[in-house]
């Protein structure tokens, strides 16, 4: 698209495009999303413990691992496993979780100057940087939570007799990363003007100056008169001897002429009476 000038671009309002908006609410639901999976030790739960009660069951996260029962609200954390914390897969994800909550706050605070909306147009290039710094940050959250969903059976301290399901953690993740890549990949847009502008929420300047145009006014046209001359001793412009005159075929007889000479052999009626 050709390169035009900020003279040429009208901004339709003063307030902080859409695109921009949605980047700003969905990125902090995001953070907080990502922080609670980070931080919560339900990335996945193991139930049906050997040598353990059936209520028992066992809450291990990236962090921290806990011990709770389905009778009691009570929770015993700070649970010792080296060898689930040796596994690569708990070392890499906390790196990268730990990573992508600090790379979105990053791109928050670039992204915040840009979208100020007490000017005449945002910075489109800082926000735009922003948000691709809050798209990154997404995607550090997904590849973790991935990775350990695809091997959530294979690591270890699980036997067979375990029946091992996803915790919450999971969850919140994806929908977490979910949203900070959409955020951020739509903030990304406002750095290239697309769709007519309309992405920025401008128009080109001509198609404004061509929607206030004043419309040329319609022609007038003079119809000339078709009404004939009257005369003056009559107020119809001709009188009944003349449309006789140019009569030139016969005419037929009135019904009201014929039923008077016709002979009525009817009973009258008292109503004819």
């Amino acid at each position: 698209m050709p390169t035009r000038s900020a003279q040429e671009w009208i901004r339709l309002s003063m307030r902080t495009p859409g695109i921009l908006i949605f980047g700003m609410v969905m990125a902090p639901c995001g953070w907080v999303l990502n922080l609670t999976s980070t931080v919560s030790p339900n990335w996945r739960t193991l139930n049906t413990l050997p040598n353990r009660p059936s209520d028992v069951f066992i809450q291990q996260g990236i962090f921290d691992i806990c011990e709770a029962t389905t009778t009691s609200t009570n929770l015993d954390c700070t649970l010792a496993d080296s060898s689930y914390f040796g596994n690569e897969i708990i070392r890499v994800s906390q790196g990268m979780m730990v990573a992508s909550l600090v790379v979105t706050l990053i791109g928050l605070a670039v992204a915040i100057p840009g979208v100020r909306c007490w000017r005449d147009k945002p910075q489109w290039v800082v926000a735009g940087l922003g948000g691709m710094l809050i798209f990154c940050s997404g995607v550090l959250t997904i590849i973790p939570i991935s990775w350990y969903t695809h091997i959530l059976t294979n690591i270890t301290t699980v036997s067979s007799q375990n029946d091992v399901r996803v915790g919450y953690c999971i969850v919140l993740g994806y929908i977490g990363g979910i949203f900070e890549i959409l955020g951020g990949f739509v903030m990304f847009i406002g750095i290239c003007r697309c769709c007519g502008g309309k992405n920025r929420g401008e128009v080109r300047a001509e198609e404004v100056v061509s929607r206030y145009r004043p419309k040329p006014q319609p022609r007038r046209v003079d119809v000339p008169s078709l009404d004939r001359p009257r005369s003056s001793a009559s107020s119809v412009p001709y009188s009944k001897e003349s449309l006789d005159d140019d009569v030139s075929f016969p005419r037929a007889k009135s019904a009201a002429a014929q039923s008077r000479n016709s002979s009525f052999n009817g009973t009258p009626y008292d109503a004819d009476l």
